[in-house]
């Protein structure tokens, strides 16, 4: 189990901060994230003293990858009300019939309907390369104005487990603009922290661009992220090198037992060195308190797996984020690699909370600021 926290700073130090919330892929263990997010959003409910509130209305940025853009979508997918018509409350999906429920709950959406900014990493089969579905790019870049569904869809097509997926955008006369190979998002970036801060800072050039967004590359006392892991078998021995050497290529693609080594191997790579990235550089800015990392690495068996969806497994995974939330937080030694219980000691869900206040904060702010700003221009008017 892993993740980092500081205390909060003092509120006399808080300022416009770009909250940003991101979400590793896993699979069905995607559900772990989605009960952490389900308690973090009844914190908010209870600070705001408003049932209604959902947690696109805290962030500014929300990423996923893979599962964790299937949750993005329902994050921030707009009901007939236009506000976000899936709140947190636990698993939604049983791997089963994965495109239809997809396409029924998400129906016409398009990238620019969703209620916050959103980014979602897939990866090109035909061209070998990303291609992120990202909110800020769809003023330069229409042809990715895709179906949320589309985009789903593909961040999910994990290689071996569901089929890559072909779509096409087109303008409203008809004529294609973008056509797309695409495969799981997990290929390009398991955990999407870093590309959701890299397309906020990307658009600092940007006219018109929110005030409350615009951040210099490598300004990281501008975030406050929040990022969460779908679990990991760190603390149980799953290859060795000695069973490895005699692999031949279909080995790394499936042992014996039916695990995929290659897929293994590079998901938790790319989320690990991310982690430790950002963990470097927030700490080398004394801005440690605004970035939250929660992952559990202490899964064991069918745990897991990323898509055994039987009932006693999708319970057993529920169970498994109720006592995250109850696990001390952890953080990163940026010298052995290894993550250690931080001091103070305090629970993940007392992090969270603390994080909470901090949100419910930053939304209090920029409301002020705009009472403010829309005082001083009825002002000039007169």
């Amino acid at each position: 189990m892993k993740n980092h926290v500081s205390p909060v700073p003092r509120e006399s130090d808080e300022k416009h901060l770009v909250t940003v919330l991101s979400i590793d892929g896993g699979g069905i263990r995607g559900i772990i994230p989605g009960i952490i997010l389900g308690f973090l959003e009844s914190e908010l409910q209870r600070l705001d003293g408003d049932d209604d509130v959902r947690l696109a209305d805290y962030f500014d940025v929300i990423a996923g990858t893979s599962t964790g853009g299937l949750v993005t979508a329902m994050l921030t997918a707009p009901n007939e009300n236009n506000r976000p018509f899936k709140t947190m409350f636990g698993p939604s999906y049983d791997g089963k019939y994965l495109h239809q429920l997809i396409r029924e709950r998400l129906g016409e959406t398009r990238l620019h309907q969703t209620l916050t900014n959103v980014v979602i990493p897939t990866f090109d089969i035909k061209r070998l390369q990303p291609t992120i579905f990202s909110t800020f790019q769809l003023r330069k870049r229409p042809d990715l104005n895709a179906l949320l569904s589309d985009i789903c869809i593909s961040t999910s097509a994990a290689p071996t487990y569901l089929p890559a997926h072909y779509f096409e955008t087109k303008t409203q006369h008809g004529h294609v603009m973008g056509k797309f190979d695409l495969i799981d998002g997990g290929v390009a970036a398991n955990n999407p922290t870093l590309v959701a801060m890299a397309e906020v800072t990307n658009q600092i050039s940007h006219e018109g661009q929110s005030g409350s967004l615009k951040v210099e590359a490598m300004q990281y006392d501008r975030f406050l992220v929040l990022s969460l892991g779908t679990g990991s078998q760190k603390q149980e021995s799953k290859y060795s090198a000695k069973e490895a050497a005699d692999w031949g290529i279909l080995s790394w693609v499936s042992t014996t037992s039916g695990s995929t080594p290659l897929i293994d191997a590079f998901t938790q790579a790319s989320a690990d060195m991310v982690d430790f990235h950002i963990s470097s550089v927030f700490r080398a800015l004394n801005s440690e308190q605004n970035y939250l990392r929660i992952q559990d690495d202490t899964l064991t068996g069918n745990l897991s797996s990323v898509d055994m969806a039987t009932e006693e497994n999708l319970n057993e995974l529920v169970s498994v984020g109720e006592s995250l939330l109850d696990k001390p937080v952890s953080r990163i030694n940026l010298k052995t690699g290894v993550y250690e219980s931080a001091r103070p000691s305090e629970t993940n869900k007392e992090a969270l909370t603390r994080f909470a206040i901090r949100l419910s904060k930053q939304k209090r702010f920029r409301k002020s600021e705009m009472s403010a700003n829309n005082g001083n221009s009825q002002k000039t008017v007169v």
